[in-house]
């Protein structure tokens, strides 16, 4: 009995940290906690089968998930990579033979309450409350449009510096050199966020470290997010001019 008062309440410490249920108060965040139906997931489980159908909330608490898609060619690809706090809905996709799917990159624990319960969390403002909680899926679809669309215009090595960028905002810890992105992602794992191939990708990070913006500290990767974040922006601005120039 102990040890599950003292798992509750390691829990509500953890949700405490989550800057996406920031907004709500310590006493809702307990009511959250004590709703939540809790489950543990061993590197490469699969948490959720159909994202698009999920009934009721999911949060991850701690551990790092993983949204995947089925491609057309039949092969499993990571189009997010996800830190601890609500795990986002994404849309069916009609033309695939798999939606997206939410599986554990490593030791996971997610919390799941249904949204009748999770209503009752927040009486005053229902609707508010669900707003909020969703409000975490209009940023991972943007980092997805961002990542994968060809609608600014931008090349690989765009792409994969907004990717580093999202993931140091997820998983980075800031330090005299720069941001240290606490886990090791692979070349792999950056080339599915980005659609491409994996020696493609490593010859882009190559790059990036030619030009001081990625150190090496063993497998780990220390990121100078405001030099990369200021030549993103400039980049962007150059292809927006370009394209307006050629419509004229």
């Amino acid at each position: 009995m102990n040890e599950k008062k003292t798992s509750r309440e390691t829990d509500l410490d953890r949700l405490s940290r989550l800057k996406a249920l920031s907004w709500l108060s310590r006493s809702e965040l307990k009511l959250l906690v004590s709703a939540l139906s809790l489950s543990n997931y061993k590197r490469r489980a699969l948490i959720l089968r159909d994202v698009a159908l999920a009934q009721g909330a999911h949060i991850l608490i701690s551990g790092i998930a993983r949204i995947t898609c089925r491609t057309a060619r039949n092969e499993d690809v990571t189009v997010a990579l996800l830190a601890p706090g609500p795990i986002p809905d994404f849309p069916a996709l009609p033309l695939s033979r798999s939606g997206f799917q939410c599986e554990a990159y490593n030791d996971c624990r997610v919390g799941t309450v249904s949204w009748a319960d999770f209503g009752g969390i927040t009486p005053n403002a229902p609707e508010s409350a669900f707003k909020e909680f969703h409000r975490n899926d209009l940023k991972q679809w943007y980092r997805l449009l961002l990542r994968s669309s060809s609608f600014l215009n931008l090349g690989l090595y765009e792409r994969i510096a907004i990717a580093l960028l999202e993931l140091c905002s997820d998983f980075g810890v800031e330090e005299s050199r720069g941001t240290l992105l606490r886990v090791a992602f692979s070349h792999k794992d950056i080339a599915n966020l980005v659609g491409a191939t994996r020696p493609r990708v490593s010859e882009h990070l190559a790059r990036l470290e030619r030009e001081k913006f990625v150190t090496r500290q063993g497998r780990q990767m220390v990121v100078q997010v405001a030099k990369l974040f200021d030549s993103m922006n400039a980049q962007v601005s150059a292809h927006v001019l370009r394209d307006d120039s050629r419509g004229e």
